[in-house]
């Protein structure tokens, strides 16, 4: 079983987006079975009295508009709970992210972007108002995180 989480600060934009695209795109692969698919907050900003906000509904609209399905999420912080791979959007997000984690001795914090052909932060949509290239760059980078992860799992 692969365990993943992407986070955001809030984990109600990028990250749930990212989190939904993921599962996809692994769905698609018919791999399912072999992931468990998460994202989390770096902050409880979004958390009130122990319950999350539901996706930030510019980022659910966005969702629906390319067929993901996204029901039933609400924000949660990271944990130090043990994850293969742990996935940023952002350098604000890592530093956010080592606060929680305190260190990364077996390189399993990856920025989503990195593993495409052309790194780079995925921007904030909460901020730009992009949603759609949010959307493209996350696409692209959660495929290409599928494809390396698949490749190491791989006999």
């Amino acid at each position: 079983m692969i365990n993943t989480v992407a986070e955001r600060n809030g984990n109600i934009c990028r990250s749930p987006m990212a989190e939904f695209i993921f599962k996809k795109i692994i769905s698609d692969r018919h791999m399912s079975d072999a992931f468990e698919i998460s994202s989390a907050a770096t902050s409880d900003e979004e958390i009130w009295n122990g319950t999350g906000n539901p996706i930030y509904t510019p980022a659910l609209e966005q969702l629906r508009r390319h067929n993901i399905p996204c029901d039933g999420h609400r924000a949660i912080q990271i944990t130090e709970r043990d994850y293969d791979y742990l996935v940023y959007m952002d350098k604000m997000n890592y530093k956010n992210m080592m606060r929680i984690i305190q260190a990364d001795p077996l390189n399993k914090c990856i920025r989503l972007m990195d593993l495409t052909e052309r790194p780079r932060d995925v921007s904030d949509p909460w901020y730009t108002g992009n949603f759609e290239k949010t959307f493209t760059d996350l696409n692209s980078g959660c495929s290409a995180l599928a494809d390396f992860i698949i490749q190491k799992i791989k006999p």
